[in-house]
């Protein structure tokens, strides 16, 4: 399995976020991008997602039966600032709503709605309406998504904001299993992950894309 980038390049506007962003990811690897807020890392994730059009590159993806053409963003999940989750709903009914819209993909299986709870320790609540949980509680819950449907992909913008360090450990955990299962993880973050087999691109923004330079 492979997920590769080559020569990307976004724009905002009239101007260059980055250009001739490159990497080539295999399974069980891990790319971290790093660098100051407005440096272009949340808009790389998007793009890969297939959430955004570059200006120009391309993305693609490989599975484990060696056929390419499938856009990356199929076989991935997407983790943004948002918590993609229906506040009046339990959480429940959230992960069940998840579990039964993207379903497993060929290659992989999934936890049930209570084993991913449990799994981000939070069994005892999926009762509870989604809205009232905390901040932290509701980072979690997003989480569990990921693991209600199968994707090889995880694609993570900050994913422990709003997280103590005792849940960055548990999620760190659960990135390091998915990556040992030849999942493949590209991630946006402030601060360490303490992931293994890890590659680092640090984003530098509209200075990098001016000079056409990385840091």
């Amino acid at each position: 399995m492979h997920l590769s980038a080559e020569n990307l390049a976004t724009r905002r506007g009239e101007d260059l976020i980055f250009l001739n962003v490159s990497f080539n990811l295999a399974s069980g690897d891990a790319l971290v991008l790093t660098g100051r807020n407005g440096s272009g890392k949340s808009t790389l994730l998007r793009v890969v997602a297939g959430l955004l059009r570059p200006e120009k590159g391309t993305v693609t993806f490989s599975g484990n039966d060696g056929k390419s053409g499938r856009p990356a963003g199929e076989a991935s999940h997407y983790l943004g600032h948002r918590n993609a989750m229906k506040s009046e709903l339990t959480v429940a009914e959230n992960l069940i709503f998840w579990k039964t819209f993207l379903a497993d993909m060929p290659g992989g299986s999934s936890l049930n709605v209570d084993q991913a709870a449990d799994a981000v320790g939070l069994a005892d609540i999926t009762h509870l309406p989604f809205g009232y949980l905390s901040a932290g509680q509701q980072r979690r819950i997003a989480f569990a998504k990921l693991l209600v449907a199968y994707r090889p992909i995880w694609i993570l913008d900050e994913p422990t904001a709003a997280l103590d360090s005792s849940a960055d450990r548990l999620f760190a955990d659960l990135i390091t299993t998915h990556q040992k299962s030849g999942g493949i993880v590209l991630a946006a973050t402030h601060q360490p992950l303490g992931l293994e087999n890890v590659q680092e691109m640090r984003m530098t923004g509209f200075a990098g894309a001016s000079e056409g330079v990385w840091g």
